[in-house]
């Protein structure tokens, strides 16, 4: 194990937080979650036991295994227990405002030589950094959902990242059993600008009436041979965070051809999110999902 990081933080309880702590948990790791409030960190360490015993289910760990991981994850709600940690992830919501909140909050707390990391999908690592006391030790490790499937870890410089501290996170990332590439600091990366203005051309496809909805995931999945159709995707991703990576691409890179579909927005503007929210391109309130329109 890469002797620079033994203890990891992560700010952010949600989906993306539970999976990093998941996956660091298993690769032998000391683990803190921190999150606003005590149910939120509660609800994330049943959830990450879940996928734990999802996993000894499938033979993939014993259930040793799973307790031993279990044992290295701790939660709270107080920043002041971020003090001892080497690496501190933060995994918030994609919205800047709320991530520059978090590391002005964070940083005073870190030890002067910690590396603080963001996982954001879109957002300018620079400029994230430059909200910080520490762009030097600053980068964006970029883990894809759900976390302890996906293989892939993008690596993200901004234009003051050390080498030391971008040596440290591949190191970190080569003991977690994933893969990393190498994305230079432009909006969305790699994996999200191809893929989000793929999303956002089928649901222009949906919204000009050339496709339902199953028809466009039906073609996709058997015509490019995609695992899931990019609606069904859209829907897992959750079409708010489509719609700010979208936002991201268009006004980054000022290209009409990132202008995201009127129709994500309306969706956005209903509160149907996709999955989580219960209705998105599809309906998920029955037995099996039915597409809305």
């Amino acid at each position: 194990m890469d002797n620079k990081i033994k203890n990891i933080g992560i700010v952010g309880a949600g989906q993306m937080g539970c999976g990093i702590a998941h996956v660091s948990a298993v690769a032998g790791y000391k683990v803190h979650l921190y999150d606003l409030s005590q149910d939120r960190i509660e609800s994330a360490l049943a959830t990450i036991n879940g996928n734990l015993a999802r996993q000894v289910t499938s033979g993939k760990m014993t259930d040793e295994e799973r307790k031993a991981a279990l044992s290295q994850i701790t939660g709270s709600t107080d920043i002041n227990d971020f003090a001892p940690m080497d690496l501190v992830i933060e995994a918030a919501t994609e919205d800047e405002s709320v991530k520059r909140k978090i590391y002005a909050h964070v940083c005073p707390v870190l030890k002067p030589d910690a590396i603080l990391a963001t996982n954001t999908s879109s957002l300018s690592i620079t400029r994230l950094a430059s909200a910080t006391d520490r762009p030097s030790h600053f980068m964006g490790i970029h883990f894809m959902n759900p976390v302890p499937v996906m293989k892939l870890v993008e690596l993200v410089r901004g234009i003051a990242t050390d080498e030391g501290t971008f040596s440290t996170a591949k190191d970190f990332v080569a003991t977690l059993d994933k893969t990393v590439t190498v994305a230079e600091d432009f909006p969305a990366f790699i994996v999200n600008r191809i893929l989000l203005p793929m999303i956002n051309e089928a649901i222009y496809t949906l919204y000009e009436g050339v496709g339902t909805v199953d028809a466009i995931d039906t073609a996709m999945r058997l015509g490019a041979n995609h695992p899931m159709g990019p609606l069904q995707l859209a829907d897992f991703i959750g079409l708010d965070t489509c719609l700010s990576i979208m936002q991201v691409l268009y006004e980054g890179l000022a290209d009409s051809k990132y202008r995201p579909c009127p129709l994500l927005v309306k969706y956005v503007e209903a509160g149907w999110l996709g999955r989580k929210s219960g209705r998105g391109f599809y309906d998920y309130r029955g037995p099996t999902p039915v597409p809305t329109r």
